[in-house]
């Protein structure tokens, strides 16, 4: 029997969570770099209490001019310092309300920069186990993200997205580049069966590309958001794919 996770992005201030909620297993809260602040951080674990969804930081570039998706070129010591701070921010209000924390996900810039860069990868990953060695890492399948952090012994998730297209060697497709979302629920459905059943997807150039699928993630800020999370819910459920966080 399969099983998945699925993810989203909370805590934006877009103003779709608590209707995206019952759709996920996971969600990754907003830390205040690129969004949300210690009310909205507050709230959003409020939501996965009730919901029963495990709760993850999110942390990013601090740049909410850009909502964390401008590349930014600090040093090591950076980089562990604002994941540092993220993580423990959130953690500081899961344990105020006797919760836990399950993951993290880096966001925007922090995320796909450090899917390449080894250094920046075992940078993040060295904030988060010092932070807490029982999280989880979310990281682009087949990353240096995952890489990195397995060294150091840190458990990872390796993450699909429902909303994005792939280029041949199993990166996304830059948001700046025409094709780069997924806007059509049909096809997102289609490539969420693809990855979790086949362990592939098929890239713009019309390439099959292995592809691990442990969780999925959709985006909050999406057009579909609400849209796309149930109906990916409805089918997997449809299909016998059992929903849970990792």
């Amino acid at each position: 029997m399969f099983s998945i996770d699925i993810n989203c992005d909370m805590g934006e201030g877009i103003g779709n969570d608590e209707r995206i909620m019952p759709f996920i297993s996971s969600a990754s809260i907003a830390c205040g770099y690129h969004a949300g602040d210690k009310h909205t951080m507050e709230q959003t674990v409020d939501l996965c209490i009730k919901h029963n969804v495990a709760i993850g930081a999110h942390p990013s570039f601090k740049d909410k001019e850009n909502f964390g998706r401008s590349e930014m070129n600090l040093s090591v010591e950076e980089t562990y310092a604002i994941v540092s701070k993220q993580v423990n921010d959130l953690l500081t209000i899961v344990k105020e309300k006797n919760t836990t924390l399950h993951h993290v996900k880096p966001h925007g810039a922090l995320y796909n920069m450090s899917a390449k860069d080894s250094l920046l990868a075992a940078s993040i990953a060295k904030a988060v186990k010092d932070s807490d060695g029982s999280l989880i890492l979310y990281g682009l399948a087949g990353s240096c993200s995952l890489s990195e952090a397995k060294k150091i012994g840190l458990k990872t998730a390796s993450e699909v997205f429902a909303d994005r297209t792939y280029q041949d060697d199993g990166s996304l497709t830059p948001r700046k580049q025409a094709n780069a979302l997924i806007e059509d629920t049909h096809k997102s459905i289609g490539q969420v069966l693809q990855m979790i059943k086949g362990k592939n997807v098929i890239a713009l150039s019309g390439k099959n590309v292995f592809i691990n699928a442990e969780t999925i993630c959709i985006h909050g800020d999406g057009k579909h958001a609400v849209e796309f999370a149930k109906t990916i819910y409805d089918k997997l459920k449809q299909e016998r794919i059992v929903i849970k966080a990792i």
